[in-house]
Parts: structure tokens; C-alpha cells; sequence
């Protein structure tokens, strides 16, 4: 078997060794290949996106590994969301996770039950998440407040404020080229001598 080995630690004071003897012994004990160790120092792990996190999980997807070892779940991520997402991603490209503290392998039975109650918890927090959402909105409709977001006046940044007037100038160009231009009707002088005098001329004669 061959594998990834992901080390995080959240500030630059700490340091990885640690974790990475311990997956390196696991390693040897267990006859795993390792493929590469990536180690993100410094990053705090309720960002979801970290730049040896990123390129491991591209790697996962190039099949370039059959697990990713790791020395507890929360080095992976410490929101529950984000780390079901990951662990479902695994789970759809056939990649087993382990963290050896915990003594959890995701293609075991144990680690197929907490894949399950994990999955319980974050729908329960999405539940939770929905259920603040809604009581904030009854609240703010009960006191006569506005619901949504009010068209420029609550962007604060200037990246936000400009595009919000582009799309209005751009609304209003689209409406100015759909309204049919007048067109305009030129009226030439006539080069003929007015009837009266025709009339005069030829009595005359």
C-alpha cells in the first residue's frame, strides 16, 4: 500500500517531528510506502483550504496514493463539516484514512461507525445552522426590518461598492439597447414653383 502522510501544527513554534516519527514508524511497522509527506506549519486548521492540504488532495485525486495517514482527525480539520467533506471525497475515490492516535481506519468496521456518526453530526449542525437562520428572519420581519441583503448600502469594501455600480451601469445599458431608436424624417425642399404662381403664369396667357 502506498500513502500520504499530512502533518499540520497551528502555529511556527510548534513543530511536526512528532507527528511525522510516529506516521513513519506506523509506516515501517505496517510495510506502507510512503508517497509523500506534507506538512502544513503554522495554519490554522479551521481554514479549509491550506497549501499542502490543496496539493495532497489533488494528489488523491490523480491516484497517486491508496491512503492518507494522519496523527489525529482534527490535523485534518478541526470543523466537522469540512471534515466529512473531505473524508466522503476518500471514501468516493476508494482512499483509506487513518489517524494513528485514535487507532481509526476508515475501511475497518470501527472506522466505517464513526465515518456514520460523524455524518450524523454535521447534518445536526447543518439542522442547527438552518433552524438560527430562520429564527433571525422571523425576528427581523417582526420588527419591520429588511430581509436581505439592501442593494449597495450595506457593502463596506470598495471592491464590493464597485461592482455593484458596474451592474447597475451595465442593467441600464441593456435596457437603453432594447428601447427602438426614433427614426429621424428628413424632409427635402421641393424644387417645383408653388401652385399660385403656376396658376397667375397662365392666365397670362
Amino acid at each position: 500500500m502506498i500513502a500520504g502522510l499530512y502533518l499540520r501544527v497551528s502555529t511556527t513554534e510548534q513543530t511536526t517531528l512528532n507527528q511525522e516519527l510516529e506516521l513513519k514508524k506506523y509506516c515501517e511497522l505496517n510495510n506502507i510506502e510512503i508517497f509523500r509527506i506534507y506538512k502544513d506549519e503554522g495554519v490554522s486548521g479551521s481554514k479549509t483550504s491550506r497549501p499542502e492540504l490543496d496539493l495532497m488532495l489533488q494528489d488523491m485525486r490523480n491516484k497517486c496514493f491508496d491512503a492518507i495517514i494522519v496523527w489525529k482527525f482534527d490535523r485534518l480539520g478541526r470543523s466537522t463539516r469540512h471534515l466529512l467533506q473531505v473524508l466522503e471525497e476518500l471514501k468516493n475515490k476508494d482512499v483509506r484514512l487513518v489517524a494513528t492516535s485514535q487507532n481509526i481506519d476508515t475501511s475497518t468496521p470501527m472506522g466505517k461507525f464513526f465515518f456514520t456518526i460523524l455524518s450524523g453530526f454535521a447534518e445536526m449542525e447543518r439542522e442547527m445552522i438552518k433552524e438560527r437562520i430562520k429564527l433571525g428572519l422571523k425576528r427581523r420581519k417582526a420588527e419591520g426590518k429588511p430581509i436581505g441583503r439592501q442593494k449597495g448600502s450595506k457593502d463596506k469594501s470598495k471592491r464590493q461598492r464597485l461592482g455593484y455600480f458596474q451592474r447597475e451601469a451595465r442593467n441600464k445599458l441593456i435596457k437603453s439597447k432594447k428601447q427602438p431608436t426614433p427614426h429621424k424624417i428628413t424632409i427635402q425642399p421641393s424644387t417645383n414653383p408653388p401652385i399660385k404662381q403656376l396658376n397667375s403664369n397662365s392666365n397670362k396667357e
